[in-house]
């Protein structure tokens, strides 16, 4: 779809069919989504995900080793792979701290009773990640949600989920330490992602 193909449907709306997780799964299964396609399922509509460029992969690093230390065997540190918020959103979060094993294991992907701390890194997705993605893991009752800023060296951490947003919202600086909520003791120096 080119832009003006776009442009038509946001000034024309028509329905829209809404894949279900299920759904999305099998596309997956009889091969017309490949492994390799860089696609996830938000709020039943498949979305295309950014490239990874070559800082973000380091900061998605930095996160799964920094954490992965201090979690132990507390949880699992889980990096880029599906979480299942409800019936018609897959995401794909940079970072998922989960419960070692999670509600489902091994037949299901971690659902939102199963999560402590969701990550996203954002540099070209920070507007989607700001938007969409914050909204969603709000309304699944994902009680903590950080966005590492790439564009500002910041980390803008999400907590007490209410509907659609967060209630507490804070900006941590790559001085300070970032701390799992739900995970006393679990703490991550901010530096290690921007260093």
């Amino acid at each position: 779809m080119d832009a003006y193909d776009a442009d038509i449907l946001v000034r024309h709306p028509v329905p829209r069919h809404r894949l279900t997780v299920a759904a999305y799964h099998l596309l997956g299964q009889v091969g017309i989504l490949g492994e390799d396609e860089r696609v996830e399922l938000l709020e039943g509509q498949l979305v295309d995900m950014s490239p990874i460029g070559p800082r973000h992969a380091i900061a998605v690093d930095a996160l799964m080793h920094g954490l992965a230390a201090s979690v132990g065997d507390k949880a699992y540190v889980r990096g880029q792979n599906p979480v299942t918020l409800d019936s018609g959103s897959e995401p794909q979060p940079d970072i998922a701290v989960v419960r070692r094993p999670w509600r489902g294991y091994p037949n299901a992907h971690p659902a939102p009773k199963d999560i402590f701390l969701l990550v996203e890194v954002a540099d070209t997705s920070l507007e989607t990640d700001r938007g969409a993605k914050r909204a969603m893991y709000a309304k699944a009752g994902i009680c903590e949600f950080w966005i590492v800023d790439l564009t500002a060296d910041l980390v803008h951490v999400h907590r007490r989920p209410n509907g659609l947003t967060y209630e507490a919202i804070t900006t941590v600086r790559p001085s300070a330490t970032l701390e799992v909520e739900a995970l006393p003791g679990i703490t991550l120096a901010a530096a290690v992602i921007f260093a």
